[in-house]
């Protein structure tokens, strides 16, 4: 069965006036039905305060979807931007970061660059460097199996894109625009690219990725820039369309070729345009390469190489998992994993003893693919995570112990979801409970109860920052990341003298201890684990 396209809407400059675009955004809803995203390019505020923001920012106001943004293009916005990484700034509003790639659940790949070209040293904070296009490139293209990207998003438009092209207006595109952009764009051939800051609305006809008898048929690229919000000559500056994600579409499907199909805007008699001599070499920025042999499971595995014998369940070859924006040290098949740490290799999760453990039994439940959190998690992904978490509290539970399961969506780039087992003789679950809730008061931080049988997704929204607790009865703590949050807090509760009275190991760096210990505890780990291991041959 073929996924529901998604639904999404793009806008140009907001400039402050969100009530102006939320409220449109509400009547459009309201009249064709809910949309799955907003996307912001441009400035999404105006270079003048205004209390609107303070009404999203303190809760007063929310957005009526979730909605993602570029960062700064002029410095006296960049205040609002505080966080390279992206964090949330409001209820369902959501920092993107610097440059990256956002991978939602359904697959769908949104590749972003904020702010404006900038050639010069040092790069100021509301611009992007040819670093930072090298960046996206090498870690984007550096695989054969590359076929392009969903969306781009950048505020300049791509210099040169009126090229073959209907007229873009008044924008002159030789002289106008990013020459970096245009070079992004040329090698991540995304299907849809949105920009603004030209105050217009141009859409420019669909161009081909690839050279007529030359090149096998690839799929074809829209630009769309969008014009401000709440211009007076009411040009569009809200921009809604549909999407299959491209990793689920079939080949000959997406490689159709629209009517008014043009060739592309960055090309020469079948050449690129000279537009990337300013773009630093790929050895600059080192190409992400991930390489782990994931057959190469350690102890009596079932057969992974044998998924897809005629023995298998499963005829259909498993979706491949979503790649990192880069060097990542939880990938499973990234070289910067400490194998040897690893204890248990599932379909689509694995188990690593914890680096600087609370305890000598204190593990990660890691997705094999690069997911931020258990909000982006497939549905087969949070199957076994499930699974695994299920057999942690059976095995804990023959050892004497419960377990508490914490993950923290902010300042890390895949999900960690922390099992730390407690001694039953220790403290009761509601002792457990009582601690996290009290340390969180103390710090001035708000958590929540929520239903036992409740799905985190139900709360908090992809891309959101959040905190939560999971205990062994079921029950959930739920803290959405506003601002500021301590790093180390899951930790410092458990730690505490309340729980397992180990406050010297509060934090991790204080526990780390040799690689020939390491090796010794995950080899005893992965003995004593194989009675209750899912994983294995029946």
């Amino acid at each position: 069965m073929a996924q529901k396209p998604l639904r999404l809407l793009a806008c140009g400059d907001v400039e402050g006036k969100f009530d102006m675009l939320f409220n449109r955004v509400r009547t459009i809803q309201k009249k064709s039905g809910n949309f799955d995203l907003l996307l912001c390019v441009g400035n999404f505020f105006g270079s003048i305060p205004n209390a609107e923001w303070e009404e999203y920012k303190t809760g007063i106001k929310k957005a009526p979807i979730q909605t993602y943004v570029l960062g700064a293009n002029n410095q006296e916005t960049v205040k609002y931007f505080q966080d390279a990484d992206g964090c949330e700034l409001a209820e369902n509003i959501t920092y993107l970061g610097r440059k990256g790639v956002f991978t939602g659940s359904s697959g769908l790949q949104i590749v972003y660059l904020s702010g404006t070209e900038s050639l010069s040293e040092p790069v100021p904070g509301y611009s992007f460097s040819p670093k930072d296009v090298s960046f996206l490139r090498t870690m984007l293209c550096s695989t054969s199996q590359f076929k392009g990207v969903d969306i781009l998003l950048t505020s300049p438009w791509p210099k040169y894109v009126g090229n073959f092209g209907n007229s873009s207006g008044e924008v002159d595109t030789k002289k106008c625009g990013s020459a970096l952009v245009s070079s992004l764009a040329t090698v991540l051939k995304p299907r849809y690219h949105f920009a603004a800051l030209e105050k217009t609305y141009y859409e420019r006809l669909p161009y081909r990725n690839h050279i007529v008898l030359q090149e096998n048929a690839q799929h074809a690229t829209r630009f769309i820039a969008l014009a401000n919000v709440g211009n007076p000559e009411k040009k569009k500056y809200l921009y809604a369309f549909s999407i299959t994600p491209l990793k689920l579409m079939d080949a000959a499907e997406l490689v159709k070729q629209p009517p008014d199909v043009t060739e592309n805007p960055y090309r020469k008699s079948g050449k690129e345009v000279s537009i990337g001599k300013q773009i630093p070499s790929p050895e600059e920025e080192s190409a992400c390469q991930f390489f782990f042999d994931i057959n190469e499971k350690q102890g009596r595995k079932r057969s992974s190489t044998g998924r897809d014998s005629k023995s298998s369940s499963h005829s259909k070859q498993p979706r491949k998992p979503p790649q990192p924006p880069g060097p990542c040290w939880f990938c499973l098949a990234s070289p910067e994993v400490e194998k040897h740490l690893v204890v248990n290799i599932g379909t689509h999760c694995y188990l690593a003893l914890a680096k600087g453990g609370l305890s000598d039994d204190h593990v990660l439940i890691l997705p094999i693919g690069h997911y931020q959190s258990v909000v982006e998690l497939s549905a087969e992904v949070v199957e076994e995570v499930e699974k695994y978490k299920a057999t942690l509290r059976q095995f804990f539970k023959s050892r004497g112990k419960r377990c508490v399961l914490f993950e923290r969506n902010y300042k890390s780039h895949h999900l960690q979801l922390q099992v730390i087992p407690v001694p039953l003789s220790r403290c009761a679950t509601d002792d457990i409970k009582d601690a996290f809730i009290t340390q969180a008061q103390e710090q001035q931080i708000e958590l929540l109860e929520i239903p036992e049988h409740s799905d985190i997704k139900q709360v908090a929204q992809p891309g959101a920052a959040y905190f939560y607790v999971e205990l062994d009865t079921g029950e959930k703590l739920f803290h959405r990341i506003k601002k500021n949050f301590p790093l180390q807090f899951g930790r410092e509760v458990l730690a505490s003298e309340a729980i397992l009275n180990i406050p010297d190991k509060s934090d991790w760096r204080q526990c780390q201890i040799s690689k020939e210990e390491e090796e010794t505890l995950a080899r005893r780990f992965r003995k004593d684990f194989e009675p209750f291991d899912f994983t294995l041959d029946d």
